[in-house]
């Protein structure tokens, strides 16, 4: 298969599964269980990709208090807490890591 094809069948198919969900709009009605899980997914989706970045050095865990990574996030995710502002936790976790790497 070539490029552009493979191209254009990861086109058709994404359309696809993204058009099935509009398509369904109220044919479909979810489990109340599930309905109230929904708001779970973007901190489990988050938490799925950030987690390694922060407890993994060289692929082995690390928890110590000499990966600067997992400071930073530390140091980000108090912030996110505290003032609940995206730029500002983006922001101060660049800044923590910056810094920590430095010292």
């Amino acid at each position: 298969m070539t490029l552009w094809g493979l191209m254009l069948v990861s086109g058709v198919l994404t359309f696809a599964i993204r058009y099935s969900f509009i398509a369904a709009e109220g044919h479909y009605q979810p489990p109340p269980w599930f309905a109230l899980l929904l708001p779970f997914v973007p901190v489990a989706a988050l938490t799925a990709l950030t987690a390694p970045e922060l407890l993994l050095v060289g692929g082995a865990l690390d928890v110590g208090a000499g990966n600067v990574r997992l400071w930073a996030g530390l140091i980000a995710i108090a912030v996110a807490a505290i003032w609940r502002s995206t730029l500002l936790t983006i922001g101060s976790g660049f800044l923590a890591l910056f810094l920590l790497q430095r010292l």
